[in-house]
């Protein structure tokens, strides 16, 4: 009874309002063509979008100068670079040919780099690969260093590649071993790695070398002696960890030349910054 009463107030309020039921049905499907039609037309644009961005995206992908720009800003250097381009060269093919040799590296170190030089990208040479792994940033860390190991003549290019002037010695080791990453256990390996930094260490300081009365001797102490203290600071299993004074009479031991003041501060940025060698 109740809802029977409502329906007839309903209707006449629609009725006195200028809607019929006949017409509310009929605003009804006109709101809803309506809809529909603003919906077709938004698709319409999409659609349109969509294929404006195709050509952008396809006009971006013929673009040499963005091919060129992707190569350099991931694999800094390659001889080709350096070469008149041949016949029909593209960055766009360069580049994949780039990422393909970067994976072929990361599984075989020595196929990686007969694939570069089979397809012009490198020369063979020693400078001109020491160059490559010292710009490109995508090779495999691990497989670089058993690269390294057995090739020293690229070690050895690429050692010189690194400028050290004005820099404190721990820093300097870190940004070394960020580019020659240090093998797990000590070994001939690492000990060739820290002799080459300290000549080069020395080479790049000369007048902080006589100022401080330091040889690639000492300096070779003191890497080996902020390797042992960065594991003493940093290993969770040495609970007993070295004090600033014990690491100074230590090291004094070994190189009487160098000034306490000195390894107090090689010291302080172990214990304030972290591992050389991480």
């Amino acid at each position: 009874m109740g809802q029977g009463l409502w329906r007839v107030a309903r209707n006449q309020q629609l009725q006195q309002e200028g809607y019929s039921e006949q017409g509310y049905l009929t605003r009804e499907q006109n709101r809803r063509m309506a809809a529909s039609n603003i919906s077709n037309t938004s698709h319409r644009k999409q659609v349109q979008g969509g294929i404006d961005i195709y050509h952008l995206l396809k006009d971006l992908a013929n673009d040499e100068l963005l091919w060129q720009g992707l190569c350099k800003s991931t694999w800094g250097h390659c001889s080709i670079y350096n070469k008149n381009p041949p016949l029909g060269f593209s960055f766009r093919k360069l580049y994949m040919q780039l990422d393909e040799g970067s994976l072929t590296f990361n599984a075989n170190p020595d196929e990686g780099v007969n694939y570069f030089m089979s397809k012009g990208i490198l020369d063979d040479s020693p400078k001109e690969i020491a160059k490559f792994i010292f710009c490109t940033r995508t090779l495999n860390w691990k497989k670089l260093r058993i690269y390294l190991d057995e090739r020293r003549d690229v070690l050895d290019d690429l050692v010189t590649l690194h400028n050290f002037r004005n820099q404190f010695l721990p820093n300097a080791l870190r940004e070394f071993f960020r580019h020659i990453h240090a093998p797990e256990e000590r070994g001939e390996y690492l000990e060739t790695l820290i002799t080459k930094f300290s000549h080069r260490f020395c080479a790049c300081n000369p007048d902080l070398m006589r100022e401080l009365g330091l040889s690639p001797d000492a300096v070779y102490v003191l890497c080996y002696s902020l390797i042992l203290l960065s594991i003493d600071l940093t290993s969770p299993h040495v609970k007993n960890k070295m004090s600033k004074r014990e690491f100074i009479r230590n090291t004094r031991r070994a190189a009487q030349n160098i000034s306490e003041d000195f390894v107090g501060h090689l010291y302080d940025n172990i214990y304030l910054i972290g591992h050389v060698a991480a």
